[in-house]
């Protein structure tokens, strides 16, 4: 015969009275786990596979385990949370806690963080690591702190910007006049565009695919691992490496919530977060060796060109000019002590 719900419950709670203290205690882990003291969300526009969400997924799991469970990170990828201006608007409201803008994006807020994409600044990694992990990191850091946003000290890497078209291959600066291209929503994008002959259009990356698809737009620029994981060689036939600038992610926290922390866990959530983001940094560099073969594979046609003509029209039209003179010549200097002579 069958035991009633009733005596299965009672013969339940009668096991556990007998079990010693030491006992109960590990065995209630097994049934039912504590809610954590601390949830933060982190949302971010790139898909699930990009090497940035990858290392977050990881980042996220080592955080609970040190933390005990205190300590939880939710990560939302492929803009689920809205587009680019939308989490920023979150994160500094409270409503989302992590968010990781690109270096034009946040530059709405603080403007020396676009100083970073300047055309043709950096040439190569060693360059750019020496200057955002660097002085001009530090300045850049200390400038989100102004507008309440705590920055981990290591940058994640998006990687050097490349340009794709439906049309035609870019080789010279020329051959980007009067070009429909979408640019980052960042008055740096557009300028560097204008000043080239372009006419650039801001997008939120939430929009650039059809944009590409519906042809409002015949270009786009971005990395080679965006280009990849968004599926743009689906709408783009033509890339040209152009590497006219380098992008990368601030990490920025709500600065109410990341001191609503306590110290033990600040010190968990800062070291997973910066350790993690050099690794990612070695996933896309050793990602960025097979991408173009992959993309060619899938039938874009790679040139490369090369950044003469570029700088010089940059030149030309005092694009260099008008940004040393908005940024200023202390945070101008300090690019220039690792990327060398820009204007």
């Amino acid at each position: 015969m069958s035991q009633s719900p009733l005596f299965s419950r009672r013969s339940l709670l009668r096991s556990f009275s007998a079990l010693p203290a030491a006992g109960l205690v590990g065995a209630l882990p097994r049934l039912a786990h504590a809610a954590p003291e601390f949830s933060f969300k982190f949302g971010n526009n790139l898909p699930v596979t990009h090497p940035l969400n990858v290392r977050a997924n990881e980042v996220a799991a080592r955080i609970a385990k040190e933390s005990n469970g205190r300590m939880e990170i939710k990560v939302f990828p492929n803009n689920q949370l809205g587009g680019d201006t939308d989490m920023l608007a979150q994160v500094r409201s409270g409503g989302l806690e992590i968010f990781n803008p690109g270096t034009m994006v946040i530059a709405t807020l603080a403007p020396i963080s676009a100083i970073t994409a300047v055309g043709f600044a950096f040439s190569n990694y060693e360059q750019v690591w020496g200057a955002v992990d660097g002085k001009l990191g530090d300045a850049i850091r200390a400038s989100f702190a102004k507008v309440g946003l705590y920055t981990f000290d290591k940058m994640w890497d998006n990687g050097f910007r490349q340009t794709t078209t439906s049309t035609k291959a870019i080789k010279t600066a020329a051959d980007l006049e009067g070009l429909k291209i979408r640019v980052p929503v960042s008055p740096m994008g557009i300028s560097m565009f204008k000043s080239l002959g372009a006419s650039p259009t801001s997008l939120q990356f939430s929009e650039v695919y059809s944009a590409l698809q519906t042809k409002v737009v015949d270009a786009q620029e971005n990395p080679l691992a965006i280009v990849q994981t968004a599926k743009l060689y689906e709408v783009q036939k033509f890339c040209s490496v152009t590497n006219h600038s380098w992008d990368g992610y601030h990490l920025v926290v709500n600065g109410r919530a990341w001191k609503g922390l306590p110290d033990d866990l600040k010190t968990i959530v800062s070291r997973a977060f910066n350790e993690g983001g050099l690794q990612q940094r070695e996933d896309l560099r050793k990602l960025n060796e097979s991408l173009q073969a992959d993309l060619a594979a899938k039938g874009m046609a790679f040139n490369t060109a090369a950044p003469d003509s570029f700088r010089a029209q940059l030149q030309k039209s005092g694009f260099y000019a008008e940004w040393k003179n908005k940024f200023g010549a202390e945070a101008w200097g300090l690019l220039e002590a690792t990327a060398g002579k820009v204007s």
